[in-house]
């Protein structure tokens, strides 16, 4: 497939597929940014940038993001705005493209799974056991949610379960990068299962 082009926005966080994130928008370069893609598709590539890094980080080639598609978009008075963004499919920069526009811009291309021989049934018995760590995770909580979020093991699942922890961005983004559902899942099991002891550790319901 040939690379695209798309807008970027460097954030000291991580998007996720399959993820909602809302957004301030208030730099100018960002305000175009997200005005030019409310005229064309909505899309915008969101790209983890450490705010402490310095030099001409798009001149790396390689890097990973997640395309952000606009599905809410709320203006200010001011000429800020607020923006809802739900993650689409990850991607590779190829090269930094030159424009009259203040805000970045690259060539991308599709940053997918590795394809391989995978046993169905297996996949759907490992997303199960992943499942199960989070919802137990659930039920530690202080106030447990009336209703669970729905989720399917028929299909990806680490990137949304990923999405609802709390985690180092360092580490988020290297989870991001791996291109294996179960490579995904076995970074996560552990966080799941350190919350879960951390809670008996503290004492676990009280009587």
């Amino acid at each position: 497939m040939e690379p695209t082009r798309l807008p970027l926005f460097p954030l000291p966080i991580v998007l996720f597929p399959g993820t909602l994130v809302p957004l301030h928008i208030f730099e100018q370069r960002y305000r175009d940014m997200v005005a030019d893609a409310l005229d064309r598709d909505k899309r915008f590539g969101l790209l983890y940038h450490d705010p402490d890094e310095s030099g001409p980080f798009l001149t790396e080639e390689g890097r990973v993001g997640t395309v952000a598609v606009i599905k809410r978009h709320q203006p200010l008075p001011d000429g800020r705005s607020m923006i809802l963004v739900r993650g689409e499919e990850r991607f590779r920069i190829h090269d930094e493209v030159e424009s009259d526009a203040l805000y970045y811009e690259a060539l991308v291309g599709p940053y997918e799974d590795k394809t391989g021989e995978i046993d169905p049934a297996a996949m759907v018995a490992r997303r199960k056991r992943s499942l199960a760590l989070f919802k137990n995770i659930l039920q530690t909580q202080p106030h447990v949610p009336e209703t669970m979020p729905s989720f399917s093991v028929k299909r990806e699942l680490s990137f949304r379960l990923a999405g609802l922890v709390r985690m180092d961005p360092f580490w988020q983004r290297e989870l991001l990068e791996l291109r294996d559902e179960s490579a995904r899942l076995d970074r996560l099991d552990p966080v799941f299962q350190a919350g879960i002891e951390r809670w008996w550790a503290d004492g676990g319901l009280e009587a």
